[in-house]
């Protein structure tokens, strides 16, 4: 049975091609179905009006199925489905009527020319209801023509010998009436059972390609901020923004290019996916913005979306955190690297650059700053500029200023940052008071940036 039905299955599908519109498809199964249909009831027609009347000459019949056959064969050879389906049609609607007038009148040949209103029904399935209409016209014609013979020829007809009981005659009609009633319910049921599968096929792709679209979109979001994804998206223009402010923090791995040089490749990539990705958790804990990697170097930036209220103190709290990370988890951080952070605020550019392999980034001196600022920096140690000391300075704790030297700008203040300052109140006396009255003091936390710049300072 499975034989069976794979055979069938792919009868029916044969001449259909994988780049076919879904209504084409539809369209070459519907004639195949019918050619089909058609040719087994019309050899079933016969055998029965050879059981209960005399002997209809079976060469109409066989000539249309040969036709109807040899077409269909042609057309698998030259796959011109356009010529296939016109001829096809043809012989639906004038073979009926041919069979017809052979037999004598309307009520003689049982109203076989029904058969060929399959040729306008056919027509709305294999072509479309616009293009029916000629169809139909060219049946109704013929039908009033038919009628025309049988009218003025009545008396003729009258006059001549029955040679088809009355009683055929009447099973006859009733019998062409249930075929074609019978042909149509199953053209229109399969029709819609196609379009019900092309629907599912569409609504498949359709979620395949939402799917996507989706994946598509997080990639996106991965590597550019969601306002500027969405700008992307809408506009076909430059995207570049000015920012009076923005707080720019370079993280570098100390001694990378030692270390690395003693692994393999895919050591390298581990221990770098492994410190990255843990710092990308970070930056989306505080809302920050990774802008890009540049081999062993993390780039950050405060102030680009509203995402953080206070910019500045949010990248000084990933910094510390960043620093921490590394001095306590040596899951993530197995070989013990330390890092240099640097940070500088002011002014940016802000853009996407390029058309293929895009990227968002920032220009401007202040990343120059946090640039240098980072290369001059003392490993394990946070160390920012004057105006990021001047963002920071009443919520963290920071070391005595420091002068470097910077290419291209000369001598430059920094500051190495220890920690977060915590609001403490105790009792008065209790460890933390002030001896004048048990009045609030400021005391500090001591974080792993602390711990290692007092170390190495």
């Amino acid at each position: 049975m499975s034989a069976d039905w794979t055979f069938l299955d792919r009868l029916r599908t044969a001449g259909i091609c994988p780049d076919d519109p879904e209504d084409l498809r539809r369209q070459k199964s519907l004639l195949f179905f019918a050619t089909g249909l058609i040719c087994f009831a019309s050899i079933v027609w016969l055998l029965i009006y050879w059981q209960l009347g005399p002997r209809f000459p079976s060469n109409l019949t066989l000539a249309m199925q040969l036709l109807l056959v040899g077409n269909l064969l042609v057309y698998l050879k030259t796959l011109n489905f356009n010529v296939f389906r016109q001829i096809q049609l043809s012989l639906l609607l004038f073979m009926p009527f041919v069979a017809q007038w052979s037999i004598g009148s309307f009520i003689n040949a049982s109203g076989i020319s029904l058969w060929a209103l399959l040729a306008p029904i056919g027509a709305v399935l294999f072509i479309g209801p616009r293009e029916s209409g000629a169809w139909f016209f060219a049946y109704v014609f013929l039908t009033l023509l038919s009628g025309s013979f049988d009218y003025y020829l009545a008396d003729a007809l009258l006059a001549a010998p029955q040679k088809v009981p009355l009683q055929t005659t009447a099973f006859f009609f009733a019998l062409n009436f249930a075929a074609v009633s019978t042909i149509v319910y199953l053209l229109l049921r399969y029709s819609d059972a196609e379009k019900h599968k092309a629907q599912q096929r569409l609504q498949e792709a359709h979620r395949l390609l939402q799917l996507e679209q989706d994946r598509s979109e997080r990639l996106l979001l991965n590597i550019l901020p969601g306002s500027i994804a969405k700008r992307l998206k809408d506009s076909n223009q430059t995207i570049a923004d000015g920012f009076a402010e923005v707080s720019v923090m370079f993280a570098d791995i100390v001694n990378f290019t030692r270390i690395a040089a003693g692994l393999t490749p895919k050591q390298v990539f581990t221990m770098l996916n492994k410190i990255f990705s843990s710092f990308d958790e970070l930056a989306e804990k505080y809302g920050l913005e990774k802008i890009k990697t540049i081999g062993d170097a993390y780039m950050v930036a405060a102030g680009l979306n509203d995402a953080c209220r206070l910019p500045a103190e949010s990248l000084a709290d990933m910094a510390l955190e960043m620093c921490a990370l590394l001095h306590e988890d040596f899951t993530v951080n197995e070989r013990h690297l330390e890092l240099r952070i640097g940070i500088g605020t002011g002014p940016v550019v802000a853009g996407v650059v390029g058309k293929k392999k895009f990227i968002y980034d920032l220009w401007g001196d202040t990343v120059n700053i946090a640039s240098r600022v980072t290369t001059e920096g003392v490993p394990g140690v946070v160390q920012v500029d004057q105006r990021t000391y001047q963002r920071l300075r009443d919520s963290f704790d920071f070391q005595e200023p420091q002068m470097i030297q910077v290419k291209g700008k000369g001598s430059m203040v920094v500051y190495r940052l220890l920690g977060r300052r915590v609001r403490a109140c105790t009792l008065d006396g209790g460890q933390g008071a002030d001896p004048a009255g048990g009045r609030l003091r400021n005391s500090k936390q001591t974080l792993p940036g602390e711990l290692l710049a007092r170390r190495n300072s």
